[in-house]
C-alpha cells in the first residue's frame, strides 16, 4: 500500500504544481469531480476531446494564416473556437489558462489585421497547447497508474 500512497502523493504534488503554474484552474477540479462510477473516463474522454479539436483548429489557423489573402473573420472565428475549448470543452471546463490567455492576445491582433502578431501568436498558441497537452497527458497516466495500483 505505500507504492499507492507515494503514487498519489506524487499526483496531488504535480496536479498543485500545474495550478500553481497557470495551466489549470479551478474548472478543471469541477470537471474532475463531474466524474462518477458511473462514467469513470469522463476526464479522460473531455480531455481527448479537448487534443483532437485543438489540434484540428491550429491547423485551421495555419492554413488561414498561410494564404496569400489572409480572411481574418475566418481566422478570427478559428481563435475564438479555440478559447472556448480551452476554457471549456461541451460546457465541461479543462481549465487550460495559458492557452485561453494567448488567443486573447490572438483575437486583438486578428481584429487590427496585423498579420505578424498573428504568426506570433499562432506560434505561441501552439507552444502553449504542446505544453499543456504533455501534463494533461502525464496527470492522466499517474491516474491510470494509481487506478492499476488498486486505488
Amino acid at each position: 500500500m505505500d507504492g499507492l500512497v507515494q503514487l498519489q502523493k506524487n499526483l496531488v504534488d504535480y496536479t498543485a504544481s500545474l495550478f500553481h503554474e497557470g495551466f489549470l484552474d479551478e474548472q478543471f477540479n469541477q470537471l474532475q469531480q463531474l466524474q462518477d462510477e458511473s462514467n469513470p473516463d469522463f476526464v479522460v474522454e473531455v480531455v481527448t476531446l479537448f487534443f483532437e479539436d485543438a489540434e484540428r483548429l491550429l491547423n485551421e489557423l495555419s492554413k488561414t494564416l498561410g494564404q496569400p489573402s489572409i480572411d481574418f473573420k475566418k481566422l478570427d472565428a478559428h481563435v475564438h473556437q479555440l478559447k472556448g475549448s480551452s476554457s471549456s470543452y461541451w460546457k465541461c471546463s479543462i481549465g487550460a489558462q495559458r492557452v485561453h490567455r494567448v488567443c486573447i492576445s490572438f483575437r486583438n491582433s486578428c481584429e487590427e489585421q496585423n498579420v505578424e502578431g498573428c504568426l506570433k501568436n499562432l506560434q505561441q498558441v501552439t507552444h502553449e497547447y504542446s505544453l499543456v497537452k504533455n501534463k494533461l497527458e502525464t496527470l492522466l497516466r499517474m491516474e491510470q497508474q494509481i487506478l492499476a495500483a488498486g486505488g
